[in-house]
């Protein structure tokens, strides 16, 4: 969503506190994009009873806020916190996207965010069960697999053998 719409939507504020300055675009997967100020942004530390503004936010109208809200809510350790978030009624739209099961990651141990076909290279030596043989630090691993339920595991062929490797163990080249 464009800036100049955003700042329509919200009124030239923050849709979490209502703050007007620094206000800038955050992704809000899959639901698209919220405006917020640097302290709801997470650049700078929130003083304390800054997040209470939630509760008030947990009443938008727009579907993406009340997502929004509604993730930040969760990260909160905070009693208040809790008991906003069971009380929120989301729209059926923000409903569908709170109950769709998170994409997972698979990162290397560098925090490289992988994809289906990338190349990564051994950072250990890796014994394989089953194959009789080490995988060497150093192998580089092409077209690797990601392993749907599981983020800490790729697949991949190392000597010819189709193995499931730790994303700990990866770098990506």
């Amino acid at each position: 969503m464009a800036m100049a719409d955003l700042m329509a939507r919200s009124g030239g504020v923050c849709e979490f506190c209502g703050a007007g300055e620094g206000l800038q675009p955050e992704d809000v997967p899959p639901a698209g994009e919220v405006l917020l100020c640097p302290l709801c942004r997470g650049d700078a530390p929130a003083p304390a009873g800054h997040w209470r503004a939630l509760e008030g936010a947990a009443w938008s109208e727009v579907p993406v806020v009340q997502l929004a809200v509604w993730r930040k809510l969760a990260a909160l350790a905070e009693p208040w916190a809790t008991e906003a978030r069971e009380g929120m009624i989301l729209s059926p739209e923000a409903q569908a996207w709170a109950d769709a099961p998170a994409a997972l990651e698979h990162r290397d141990s560098n925090g490289a965010l992988l994809a289906q076909g990338d190349t990564v290279v051994l950072i250990k030596d890796l014994p394989v069960k089953g194959a009789n043989f080490t995988a060497k630090r150093g192998t580089a691993v092409r077209g690797i697999s990601l392993v749907p339920d599981n983020a800490a595991q790729i697949e991949g062929r190392v000597e010819g053998q189709r193995i499931v490797i730790l994303t700990e163990f990866v770098k990506k080249r």
